[in-house]
């Protein structure tokens, strides 16, 4: 097929809205802006210096990390202290290892960030697994799963699906290797899950530090969405792309393709 052929074959991708507290993102709306904190989450005066400063420079979207379960606690403080000054930026948290923390900052913020390699539940692999013993690794991972959920349906919090390259679980891996294909099935495997739930408040992430396997992993996941009759939004960025002209470049190639 020619680059001509494939513009006029070309379908552009529609997703569906989803609701960020007050925040609509996805549909016809526009292009969402997210930065992330680096100052530590339970200094909260620096943090929430940090956050307005985010947000004056036009951010639509404010992300903390949250690596235990004190920092999810404190979450808390921040929002407060953000509100009481005027500033109503849906914040995000996070999650970066114990999917339980998930749980506690979904109490708190607009939208929580998981990933689904930490919900593994068989951490050392040896051998293939039967189509019996990867589905019920499945119904274990959907059990602990739900109860994200039933929080996040409580309090309106969105959830983002957020694959990792560098740390697919080893289920995954037994099956597809570090590839786009396993990233996608990471991710699809949780959507199939929301959407068991009627739970559609969500957003989907394929990070990745190397550009081309971003992009690839992007376009398959929109692919295999619209083959399965799902229309999720996209959150695009390229993972540990760098500091300064490094990052920027890398940032644009990967976001801006």
């Amino acid at each position: 097929m020619s680059a001509g052929d494939h513009a006029r074959n070309f379908i552009p991708y529609r997703s569906r809205e989803v609701h960020i507290g007050e925040l609509i993102l996805g549909g016809t709306q526009p292009i969402r802006l997210q930065s992330m904190t680096n100052t530590p989450t339970l200094d909260t005066e620096s943090t929430v210096a940090q956050c307005i400063r985010i947000i004056e420079a036009g951010a639509d979207l404010v992300r903390i990390t949250t690596p235990t379960s004190q920092e999810a606690e404190n979450l808390k403080n921040i929002k407060v202290a953000l509100r009481q000054k005027g500033y109503h930026t849906p914040l995000v948290a996070d999650v970066h290892f114990n999917p339980d923390i998930a749980e506690i900052a979904a109490e708190i913020v607009e939208k929580v960030r998981i990933n689904p390699g930490n919900y593994a539940t068989r951490r050392n692999l040896i051998g293939d697994l039967t189509e019996n013993e990867y589905r019920e690794e499945l119904e274990k991972i959907h059990g602990k799963f739900r109860r994200l959920i039933d929080i996040c349906r409580r309090n309106g919090t969105a959830i983002r699906i957020g694959v990792n390259h560098g740390s697919l679980s080893p289920r995954i891996m037994n099956r597809y290797g570090d590839t786009p294909a396993g990233m996608v099935e990471s991710a699809m495997e949780f959507v199939r899950m929301c959407s068991a739930e009627n739970f559609h408040n969500i957003v989907i992430s394929l990070k990745a530090s190397n550009t081309r396997i971003m992009v690839q992993a992007y376009r398959l996941l929109v692919q295999t969405m619209l083959n399965e009759g799902y229309n999720y939004p996209l959150h695009l960025g390229v993972t540990e792309a760098g500091d300064g002209i490094d990052g920027r470049i890398r940032s644009a190639v990967g976001i801006a393709t």
